[in-house]
């Protein structure tokens, strides 16, 4: 392959990450099923791939993937009398557009005036809750991150044919069951909403802090989880919880730099070097999240669970030092924040504030309550929160048992070298309480 093949197929390779969700949400109205607009769009990658080596990249190559899959469409539909008047009206729309567009495309053109509505029903449809969490997450990232199944798999350290067999079955239920290619109405809407932000939610947090292998942060799914939450946010300007859930996002992505060291070793939030944290995104996270604010108030709904996150995280980066932080503030937002959830994981967190505020004690207080309710007896976090609270009342013993236990349930490397080596602290002062 030249040296110029190569470089046209990595700008192909680059149109089709930007262009695939607009070309198959596009196509999935036309056709009305997933499985079927996927493919017409593969059909015009492949046709991207053979004809722009020679003929060279179009001024506006998402309109020319397009047109072309509308082509594979006129020919699919050509072949199914049922659609005999979506031939025509098709046929209408891909002349209007040609028209338009002439031969080649003029530079900025659009691909379809619907194309938002089309993008914001593919979300929906892909993020339907009568589709396990795995394969919304899977399908999302394939639709609308443009990520391949590979990719997908890496990301998430499962085996490529786990996320195809994920994949495959999510289309296969959408049709089965009927789900039509739309954006929900009144009641619904809400409901369906709060599981198209747990998918884009889920892809961050597996980025921020992954639940497996040997990496404390894997960048890439946190960038394409702030790319499919900036979209929805576009899409749907006027829910507080869209804005909510950008901010929190945002401003934890701002710490992404100072949350590894050079080695690649996890650095915790009260030791980070916090001129590292990018300012730009902090400035994202805040304008978004003074957007859920008064679009909340305007509605004289109270705050949301994911601007209630954010405001927290808002705590963290107003302040200049870890000794600035504003815990008793903190605390309070996640009081409120699990009397909306009523999330053992929140309660955890509330622990922790509660322990910066009030003192260790008070923390270990509300961690134990919590431990002996049984909810959380293999979350790693909560042994090792409970080990920061006991080390910080000097007792290192017991301290030294609560890291190791959480070394032990972690499946991510990073971290549970990081617990270890707590847990050798932890035995190194209750060997001399003198400290010396």
């Amino acid at each position: 392959m030249s040296t110029s093949d190569k470089r046209t197929r990595r700008t192909v390779e680059a149109v089709w990450r930007i262009e695939s969700p607009r070309l198959v949400a596009g196509l999935t109205r036309i056709v009305h099923d997933l499985g079927t607009a996927e493919e017409l769009a593969q059909d015009a990658l492949v046709a991207a791939l053979e004809q722009w080596p020679e003929s060279g990249v179009p001024r506006n190559p998402g309109a020319w993937l397009m047109t072309t899959a509308k082509h594979r469409a006129i020919d699919l539909l050509r072949r199914n009398e049922r659609y005999a008047r979506k031939l025509r009206l098709l046929g209408h729309e891909l002349e209007t557009e040609q028209r338009q567009l002439g031969a080649e495309p003029p530079e900025g053109a659009g691909l379809d005036e619907d194309i938002e509505d089309d993008l914001l029903r593919l979300v929906f449809t892909a993020c339907h809750p009568v589709l396990s969490r795995e394969a919304r997450v899977a399908l999302t990232l394939r639709l609308l991150g443009g990520l391949t199944t590979e990719e997908i798999a890496r990301a998430f350290l499962v085996a490529e044919s786990t996320v195809a067999q994920r994949i495959v079955r999510a289309k296969r239920t959408l049709a089965r069951e009927r789900v039509p290619f739309e954006v929900p109405q009144g009641p619904e809407l809400a409901e369906r909403l709060a599981s198209v932000l747990e998918v884009v939610y889920l892809v961050f947090n597996e980025g921020y802090s992954a639940t497996a292998g040997d990496d404390w942060l894997r960048p890439a799914l946190c960038e394409d989880a702030l790319r499919l939450g900036r979209v929805l946010a576009g899409l749907m300007p006027e829910e507080p919880e869209v804005h909510g859930l950008i901010a929190l996002l945002e401003i934890q992505a701002s710490r992404s730099a100072a949350r590894v060291d050079r080695s690649g070793a996890p650095v915790l939030l009260p030791d980070q070097d916090r001129s590292r944290w990018d300012q730009l995104l902090v400035r994202r996270g805040f304008a978004a999240l003074a957007r859920a604010q008064e679009l909340g108030r305007s509605r004289d709904d109270p705050p949301g669970g994911y601007a209630l996150q954010a405001a927290i995280a808002a705590c963290h980066a107003r302040a200049l030092t870890a000794e600035e932080t504003d815990w008793a503030r903190i605390a309070e937002l996640y009081g409120a924040l699990a009397a909306r959830t009523a999330s053992p994981v929140v309660e955890l967190n509330r622990a922790v504030a509660v322990g910066m505020a009030q003192g260790p004690a008070a923390g270990l207080a509300v961690v134990d309550a919590l431990a002996a309710t049984g909810t959380l007896q293999d979350y790693h976090l909560l042994p090792s929160v409970r080990g920061d609270l006991l080390a910080r009342l000097c007792r290192h013993a017991e301290a030294r048992e609560e890291f190791e236990r959480a070394a032990a349930l972690t499946r991510n490397g990073a971290e549970r070298a990081l617990l270890l080596g707590r847990a050798a602290r932890c035995a190194a002062a209750a060997a001399d309480p003198s400290g010396r």
